[in-house]
């Protein structure tokens, strides 16, 4: 992840922490407005971490690769389009789910009471013997 399909708001941000930095993953404002570090569970998440629109000096080797500290990152949001994102360990997501934040800046299965739901789930995957895996899902933030 991401690919992105649909026209999100992309801003370009200053990566200031580094851990779990990996394209996909939600991302939050860290000590400025053009800072950012991982979402966690329940967090003020501002968007999803871009690849592609990433400027050449800053852009991972591939998808599954961190980026480095005090690079600068597209950051997706708006809602309304698709993005490849991380779900987390221990998850068996059915396509229609509701997803919400969780540790690390992947998503975990909605519960209403807990979170409001960032994303709906665009295909089903079974994680529950795995690692954290790649989903298509559609953006509702």
């Amino acid at each position: 992840g991401p690919h992105t399909h649909g026209s999100p708001l992309v801003e370009h941000l200053h990566i200031e922490t580094v851990a779990n930095m990996y394209p996909g993953r939600l991302v939050k404002r860290d000590t400025t407005d053009n800072d950012i570090e991982v979402c966690g569970a329940a967090g003020n998440y501002e968007g999803w971490l871009g690849y592609s629109e990433a400027a050449p000096e800053f852009k991972p080797a591939d998808r599954t690769t961190i980026y480095v500290v005090d690079a600068f990152a597209p950051v997706h949001k708006g809602g309304g389009f698709r993005v490849r994102a991380s779900i987390a360990d221990g998850q068996n997501i059915t396509k229609g789910e509701r997803l919400m934040s969780a540790a690390a800046g992947e998503l975990v299965t909605w519960v209403a009471a807990t979170d409001e739901a960032v994303a709906i789930a665009d295909e089903s995957v079974d994680n529950s013997g795995g690692a954290s895996h790649a989903i298509w899902v559609q953006s509702l933030i």
